[in-house]
């Protein structure tokens, strides 16, 4: 598999279990490239959805993402404090310039204080049952939302609490070199 370059601008692209696309992110630039982790980051990047629609990210935006994890996070810098969005998903592959990985509807909100909301157990029930996801996917993905809020309790990966000024901070300097070029 390929590594994405630090400094490089690569898609985010998401499916959903059947294979048909959810949503693309157009850009974001890589800070961390590794077979195993990529962390980028964005700021009003252009996010077109399965329909055709589209709309503009409104803050800067840290993401996090596992070859080994059945999940990545988005953190969203905005006034108040950071917001997590995190999304359960297959792991990553790394594929004509896009991270790309399966969306499996869960997703779990944390707040800047660290309390947290699962949501869309609904629609993950729904789309179970129409996609057919196999049993062991239903079991991956519980032991991954376990994994997931073992890691908000503890404040590992991006929940640490020098992770986003270290990765804002990497973000800003490789926007100075890009701007410089």
């Amino acid at each position: 598999m390929a590594i994405p370059l630090e400094g490089e601008t690569i898609q985010i692209h998401s499916y959903k279990h059947n294979g048909r696309i959810h949503r693309v992110w157009q850009e974001t630039m890589v800070l961390k490239g590794t077979k195993n982790i990529v962390i980028g980051a964005n700021e009003r990047t252009l996010v077109t959805e399965a329909d055709g629609r589209t709309w503009l990210t409104r803050e800067p935006s840290i993401c996090y993402f596992h070859a080994e994890h059945w999940f990545n996070i988005i953190c969203m810098l905005r006034e108040d404090g950071v917001y997590y969005y995190c999304n359960m998903s297959s792991p990553f592959v790394f594929d004509n310039n896009a991270i790309k990985y399966i969306d499996y509807d869960l997703d779990v909100k944390v707040f800047p204080d660290m309390s947290y909301t699962l949501l869309d157990e609904d629609e993950y029930e729904q789309h179970k049952e129409e996609m057919s996801y196999p049993s062991v996917i239903d079991q991956i993905l519980k032991s991954n939302v376990d994994k997931l809020l073992s890691w908000i309790h503890q404040r590992r990966g991006p929940f640490a609490p020098d992770f986003i000024e270290a990765w804002t901070s990497r973000y800003q300097f490789q926007r100075k070199l890009h701007d410089n070029d």
